[in-house]
């Protein structure tokens, strides 16, 4: 893992342990990458719960409960499965949030409509849901990288919106 992860790992714990919330990920083409990185700094079993790795459509369906005409229609290659993920992994363990990721990391599995290198990112809650696609291919190590360092940026940036919402409610 890279620097740059340590770091937003490190953003990303202070305001979970600050705010008492946990997290979890449901992740599809980065294989458990992102809930590496989540788990980066040391006491984060106070705020995250675990991970589902859906890797094939089965699984998606079975325990995050994506729905199957979803993947039949759009493939699991898309924003909505990624939102979807999201909040299967919030109710399947039970988390105030989740990150998703789902696409082609390569070197095959691409479509002419779906290129190689498109991921599809995810994060938030139950009520809320944020996305991000990314759309490059340098290699499958690269994209894995890119799309988890993405997607832990993402997140932050989601916590850090949460907490402004939350403080102007509160105070």
């Amino acid at each position: 893992m890279d620097f740059e992860s340590k770091i937003t790992s490190r953003d990303i714990s202070e305001i979970l342990w600050d705010t008492e919330k946990t997290v979890s990920t449901a992740e599809s083409c980065t294989g458990g990458r992102i809930g590496e990185a989540m788990i980066a700094v040391p006491g984060a079993s106070k705020y995250f719960k675990g991970g589902i790795i859906s890797y094939v459509d089965e699984i998606k369906e079975r325990l995050l409960g994506v729905d199957h005409q979803l993947l039949e229609e759009k493939t699991a290659v898309c924003e909505e499965v990624a939102i979807a993920m999201v909040k299967g992994a919030c109710r399947a363990l039970q988390t105030d949030y989740a990150i998703a990721a789902t696409g082609f990391a390569g070197p095959t599995g691409g479509t002419k409509d779906i290129p190689v290198g498109t991921i599809w990112l995810a994060c938030g809650s139950l009520d809320r849901v944020v996305t991000l696609k990314v759309q490059e291919d340098h290699g499958r190590d690269i994209n894995l990288a890119i799309a988890t360092n993405h997607a832990m940026e993402l997140f932050l940036n989601f916590l850090k919106e949460e907490i402004g919402t939350e403080e102007a409610l509160n105070g």
